[in-house]
Formats: structure tokens, sequence, C-alpha cells
């Protein structure tokens, strides 16, 4: 069976970061992506003693570097006393263990830090289930490993070195049964979330996906409109799985909006594929609300990373709404720069601060005309007997004129969802597309 036995794990005291930087790349996004990668690593609890970035010209087989910097980094290590050493870069399985050999401590990366948070914030049985299905994945080329990692650490399910070749074959075996009884039972949970997302579209109801990458209040955007109690953390993917609110916009109109799992820069391909159906709401809704942290330092890099997830998953050509959150964190004499430079590149976007509400009625005059592509305008002469169908018209959609005849009819211009068209046929006067 998988050794998992307490006595192997190892808890990470004093960690190294170590960062690549391209000969052509400018030092400053080095720094910024070290910089991320110690926010990463600080959501694990994990003390930093030590960074480094590392230039290269040309990746190398042994070590990712030539092995005089590997060489520097192992006395490094030394000197500080570290226990493990972080990279930013991925690292193949052949690379960790040469590293591991080298410094006789654990060596991990970018990666397997993302997929130890995603495993510490999963919390519904979908999203337990496709955090283990990545943890397994990555783990299955790394079983002979001479060193456990973080998801050890926190009590994981993953590899360790077996007693020889035939316990790591063992390993390997039960590994991919459980990754093929995590993939069938995945399946059933997708069904289950498309036949959601079928009652869904059944109720004609405008459908929004709140995108963008992790951290930037997308999860207090939805609390804003909603009204509803949304977990609301200053943290790292503090969202994975995908919540749904329905709301009430102040024209009567109802919509639906979903709060989508965060992007963030190298986000692993496993986690993109474990979290598929999830992102698909992202895919599936009429239009996306791209949330963007206007007081960040790298909201350039960070929205990059948001539109290249995007066209992983099909959906960069959505209909999609520009929302700068946080305004006001932006220091007050550099508002006028930076939202000329942002209105310049993104003429029709929003500018909100979920925090103090500023520019939430503006949001929502957007989201009233983009929800207002599922309804129609329509004009119907009702009779005494259909007086029903007045109510229903002001419950479910905008009144904009009413009279009525001295027969008791009731004549009316109003707009209200299409799938209400049916009821209203018979009394139609004259149809036109809102």
């Amino acid at each position: 069976m998988i050794n998992t036995a307490e006595d192997n794990r190892k808890t990470v005291e004093r960690a190294i970061l170590i960062g690549i930087r391209p000969w052509d790349q400018d030092p400053a996004v080095a720094a910024d992506h070290l910089a991320e990668l110690r926010e990463l690593v600080a959501n694990l609890d994990i003390p930093v003693v030590g960074e480094k970035i590392v230039p290269l010209r040309l990746p190398q087989p042994e070590f990712l570097m030539g092995s005089g910097k590997a060489e520097e980094i192992a006395a490094m290590k030394t000197d500080l006393q570290a226990d493990c050493l972080i990279f930013d870069n991925p690292l193949s399985p052949s690379q960790q263990r040469n590293w591991e050999k080298l410094v006789h401590a654990c060596v991990i990366d970018r990666e397997e830090v993302i997929l130890d948070i995603f495993a510490a914030r999963a919390s519904t049985r979908e999203a337990v289930l496709q955090v283990e299905l990545a943890r397994l994945r990555y783990t299955l080329p790394r079983l002979t490993r001479a060193w456990t990692h973080l998801s050890r650490q926190r009590g994981g399910v993953t590899g360790a070195r077996g007693q020889g070749e035939t316990q790591i074959e063992n390993d390997r075996r039960l590994l991919k049964l459980r990754i093929a009884a995590l993939d069938k039972e995945l399946d059933m949970v997708k069904k289950q979330r498309t036949t959601g997302r079928k009652r869904r579209e059944r109720t004609a109801i405008a459908h929004g996906a709140i995108v963008g990458y992790t951290n930037v209040g997308k999860s207090s955007l939805l609390r804003k409109l909603s009204g509803a109690g949304v977990l609301v953390a200053d943290q790292l993917f503090a969202t994975l799985d995908p919540t749904t609110r329905r709301i009430t916009l102040p024209d009567k109109q109802e919509l639906l909006l979903t709060d989508t799992v965060g992007f963030v820069r190298k986000l692993p391909h496993t986690l993109v594929e474990a979290f598929k159906s999830t992102l698909e709401e992202a895919v599936l809704a009429d239009f996306l609300i791209l949330v963007l942290d206007l007081a960040s330092p790298q909201l350039d890099s960070q929205w990059e990373t948001t539109l290249s997830v995007l066209k992983e998953l099909g959906a960069e050509e959505k209909n999609t709404l520009i929302v700068f959150n946080k305004i006001d964190l932006v220091d007050r004499e550099e508002q006028a720069m930076t939202f000329a430079r942002t209105r310049a590149l993104f003429p029709d976007s929003v500018y909100i601060s979920t925090r103090t509400g500023e520019g939430m009625d503006t949001l929502l005059e957007h989201l009233e005309s983009l929800a207002g592509g599922r309804r129609k305008l329509m004009h119907a002469v009702l009779p005494p007997e259909a007086s029903r169908l007045i109510a229903l018209a002001h419950a479910r959609g905008v009144v904009f004129e009413e009279s009525y005849r001295d027969d008791g009819s009731a004549e009316i211009l109003f707009q209200t969802e299409d799938a209400l068209r049916a009821q209203y046929e018979p009394y139609i006067v004259k149809t036109q597309g809102a």
C-alpha cells in the first residue's frame, strides 16, 4: 500500500525561495514573481529565511541551472540552516531528485505549493475530489523521491519512498487505480452539475460569472451585490467552489451571479484540468464580470494571466464587463493618472470599491443592460380575464406604459423575460427586440 506513515512526515521550518530569471526578462518582473511565490508560501505558514534569483540563458537538464549555481544554492542552504528549497519554476521529477540528493533537504516547486493551498482550502466534495486527483497525477511520476513534501506534512495522501522497486510498483499501481476511481466519481459529480445548469437555463434568467485573479475581491463583490453570506477572506484561493446567488436588480430584473475560483500566474495545468467543471461556469455564462485590482502593482500581469486562462477555457470571446475594484486603496494623487491609463485601455470599464460601496450604482446600471439581453419589449392588450398577466408583468418585468379601455381591457408596454412570451402571445400587438 502507499506509504503514508506518520514517522515519514517532515515539517518545513526554514525555507529558501528560488526564482529563475531568463536572460531577456526585466529583473523587476522576476522580483514580482518571487514576491508572489512568497505570498503563496505564507498561506502555508512556512517561514522564509532566504531568497535568490538566478539569471539563466538556457535551462539545464540536471538542476535546471548550471552546476556552479546549484553548488552556490547548496552552500546558501547550509549557511541559513534551511530544510527546504522552493522553486518558482516547475521542476521535472528527475530535477527534484537531483536537487534533493545535492542539498539533503526537501525540494519542491510552485506547482506543489499551489496544490497544497488548494488542498487546505477545499471544502465541498467536488473540490476535495478535484484537488486529490490533481495531487495524485503530480505525485505519480515522483514516487522515487527521497524526501516527503508539503502535502505530507499537512496530512495529505501522497507517494513516498517505498521498500525497493516492488513497493514503488505497488504504489504506482494503487495510485493509478485511485486516479481511475476519482475520474469516475467526478464524472458523476459533473453530471449533477450539468443537471443544475440545465435547471438554471430553463428559468431564462441571465447568468453572469465573476472571474479574475485570486484575491482581487470577487467574493466581496458577490456578497455586496447579493447581501448573502459568501466567504470573504484576504487570502489566495479563498474560494474554490463556485457560489451562485440570485440577485434582483433595481429595474426588477433577476440575475444569477457565480463566483469562480481565482486565477494565478503559472496555474498548474493539472489544476486547470481538474477544475474544468468549476471553471466551465465562465464558459457557459451569458457574460463575464472580469474583476481587476486597481491598487495592485501587478495589475498588468494579472490581466495577462486572466486572459490566458480564459483563452485556455475557450471563454476569451465572451461578452465581458471589466470592473476595477479597490479604488479606495489607490493613492489620491495617483488616481487621475491611473484612471486615465486604464480608461484609455478599457473605455467601458467600471470603477468600484466593495468596501466603501463607491461605484456600485454605476455597476448595477451596466448589469441591468447585460441582463436585458434575456428580455423582450412587448406591447399587449389584455382582456379582463387575463388580468393576472398584468400583475405578472409588474412582478417579473418593467411596465413602461399602462392604460385601461372602456371595455375593461388593459393596454401595456412592458419588458419581461423571453420565457414568458408564450403566455402573452395571444394578446401581443407588437414585439420589439430589447
